[in-house]
């Protein structure tokens, strides 16, 4: 009986940090989906509502490594409650300000505190548990990821509809609040790094195993967002522009799924989980570039692409955190910028591609950065994707 209840996940205080990855999705993505509606509240063009994403990832990308480099020696509870903080702040600025100029200041707040916020995440839900399980605690604190990209946004754009843009942020507000409740409850107060067991920024970056992680994260990130951005066209191109909804829609359903497989079989089988994500993904590539105007192909490519990307966040922040050990807040960061980085890289080379060479490049180009990312993980067996991993050892020092 010891055994098992040793074995039992703490789920209130990991679902808090699943609750923070949803609402830090949503924030960023609800305007996707709320356009037309902020630009005329706004009294702006779309465009300009477009770079209320821009901003948000702006300020991820120039703040993640820095503030969390800086902030090693807090203690984390306070660390997380001042990241939903800000969620709580920006969110209430979109919920009643007519400022364009204010709404992009609260946006860029929103993105700093997302840079903290997932810098965090990892280290705290694997501080909760023993080594053999932290993979699987990772991976419930990063459901919110799927779950805001596959409910929460067309939620949110729906109630949008219904209740205005306005009500919508301010709803997140009174989630990201109460949050904090639920945070300050729940979750323990991890104590940060003490002044002589902190390593420098260079340090974490040339630590073994460190760099390959980060270079499959930009590479199958890059690949994902090229072909993510402008799924609309490539489907218009195919004759199937009128069912990307529900090309999305199996896309979240798969992901979901694959997020399941990847928290039952993490802690055991991190490697060949990331090798099989990416060769999968790239079939699915090579079918959508073979084959991709027959709709049966289409929807089974999608399905397989949303399987491998639903577990990859927690694939890549399990081995980072391994890998990292006690710096593993630092080196989230560092993949916090490096995920970041492919979002934007995502549309302006996928853009290239379009405008210069059509949806039919998209194909190759994946499949020159998925066999890169294949060929790092393949070569990073001891450090970065290592093939004895925590639950293995284990077994083995049992016998």
């Amino acid at each position: 009986m010891s055994a098992v209840a040793d074995d039992r996940l703490p789920l209130a205080p990991l679902l808090a940090l699943a609750m923070a990855a949803f609402i830090t999705i949503l924030t960023e993505a609800l305007p996707a989906g709320l356009l037309s509606q902020m630009a005329q509240g706004l009294a702006v063009s779309e465009a300009w509502v477009g770079q209320t994403v821009t901003i948000y990832a702006i300020g991820s990308l120039m703040v993640a490594i820095p503030l969390t480099a800086a902030t090693q020696g807090v203690r984390r509870r306070p660390l997380l409650l001042a990241a939903i903080a800000g969620f709580v702040v920006a969110n209430t600025v979109m919920t009643f300000s007519s400022s364009y100029a204010l709404i992009m200041v609260a946006r860029f707040l929103a993105g700093v505190s997302a840079g903290l916020l997932w810098a965090l995440l990892a280290g705290c839900a694997s501080r909760m548990v023993p080594d053999h399980q932290k993979g699987r605690a990772i991976a419930v604190a990063m459901v919110g990821t799927p779950l805001a990209l596959s409910f929460g946004v067309p939620a949110g754009t729906f109630l949008g509809n219904l209740i205005g843009w306005r009500a919508c942020f301010g709803i997140m507000s009174g989630l990201a609040l109460g949050l904090m409740v639920w945070v300050r409850i729940t979750l323990p107060d991890f104590t940060g790094q003490v002044a002589g067991r902190r390593l420098a920024l260079g340090q974490v970056f040339t630590a073994p195993g460190v760099r390959p992680v980060l270079f499959v994260v930009l590479a199958f990130v890059l690949a994902h967002n090229i072909l993510y951005t402008y799924i609309a066209p490539f489907l218009s191109a195919v004759g199937m522009a009128e069912r990307t909804d529900l090309v999305l829609l199996v896309f979240g359903v798969s992901s979901l799924l694959g997020i399941w497989i990847v928290g039952v079989l993490i802690d055991r089988h991190l490697r060949a989980l990331t090798l099989a994500s990416t060769v999968l993904f790239g079939l699915a590539a090579l079918a959508l570039g073979v084959a991709g105007d027959a709709p049966g192909v289409v929807y089974s490519a999608v399905a397989a692409w949303g399987l491998t990307f639903g577990g990859a966040a927690t694939l890549f922040q399990t081995a980072l955190a391994k890998t990292a050990g006690d710096a593993a807040d630092v080196a989230q960061s560092m993949l916090v910028t490096a995920w970041n980085t492919a979002i934007a890289g995502g549309g302006i080379v996928g853009g290239v591609l379009l405008e210069r060479l059509g949806v039919g490049a998209f194909a190759p180009v994946l499949l020159v950065l998925l066999a890169a990312t294949l060929v790092v993980v393949w070569f990073a067996r001891r450090q970065g994707f290592p093939a004895l991993m925590g639950g293995d050892r284990r077994m083995l020092d049992d016998a």
